[in-house]
């Protein structure tokens, strides 16, 4: 099993519909300082791709995806 990551704060954003569950990302990530990590909760399948494709064009890293009961689990690391 991949090693435990310590997330900081969960963005939780289930329920919305794209590109909400990103937009509450962008809006908190910005508050954070750098080494933050952060956890997003979306039922909308689009931020699966969404929120990675952001996270690059924006330099910040995409630590994992996972697939969990109903929802999917996007954790991030402000890296700038």
């Amino acid at each position: 099993m991949a090693e435990e990551i310590k997330v900081d704060e969960v963005v939780d954003a289930r329920g919305m519909y794209c590109p909400g569950p990103l937009m509450e990302l962008i809006k908190i990530i910005q508050l954070k300082p750098v080494g933050t990590v952060l956890s997003v909760l979306s039922t909308d399948e689009g931020s699966v791709k969404d929120i990675p494709a952001w996270l690059k064009k924006v330099g910040q890293e995409h630590v994992q995806t996972e697939k969990k009961d109903g929802f999917w689990d996007v954790t991030v690391r402000k890296v700038k």
